[in-house]
């Protein structure tokens, strides 16, 4: 095993989860701030937006949980251990939508707000697995 080439593959998929988590949490700001709009009186209009960052994100948190796995098994060589995913919220869409109130409003606003705490959980993991990576490579030296 070429133990420096899976620290810098280790580092490379962290750096990657970290810049979308970023991105993930961009669009879920975005969204609780179409989801405040929509509180305040918002129509359609602004739940289609905010659902639509939403379901950006969701797509991103597919990718981030596909590139979480490869980390693993890249840690996995090298005796780190790490298994963290994130998911934002399904059927509640169809809910806010057709029920457009203030109370489906509230929830799904509590979603995001819970996904961004989530986004900010892994994130604070992927910098722990770095800061490991950082530590093995320094006593390897």
């Amino acid at each position: 095993m070429d133990w420096q080439k899976e620290v810098s593959e280790a580092r490379a998929v962290a750096a990657r989860v970290l810049d979308s988590l970023d991105k993930i949490e961009n669009k879920l700001r975005s969204a609780r701030g179409w989801g405040f709009f929509d509180l305040l009186g918002g129509e359609l209009f602004s739940s289609l937006i905010k659902h639509s960052k939403m379901d950006d994100a969701q797509r991103m948190l597919t990718q981030v949980q596909a590139d979480l796995s490869l980390l693993q098994r890249e840690l996995k060589d090298i005796d780190i251990h790490f298994g963290d995913e994130i998911s934002v919220g399904g059927f509640q869409k169809f809910m806010d939508i057709v029920f457009d109130n203030i109370v489906s409003d509230w929830m799904t606003q509590s979603r995001i707000n819970k996904s961004l705490r989530e986004v900010s959980r892994v994130r604070a993991a992927v910098n722990e697995v770095l800061a490991g990576l950082t530590r093995l490579e320094n006593g390897r030296e």
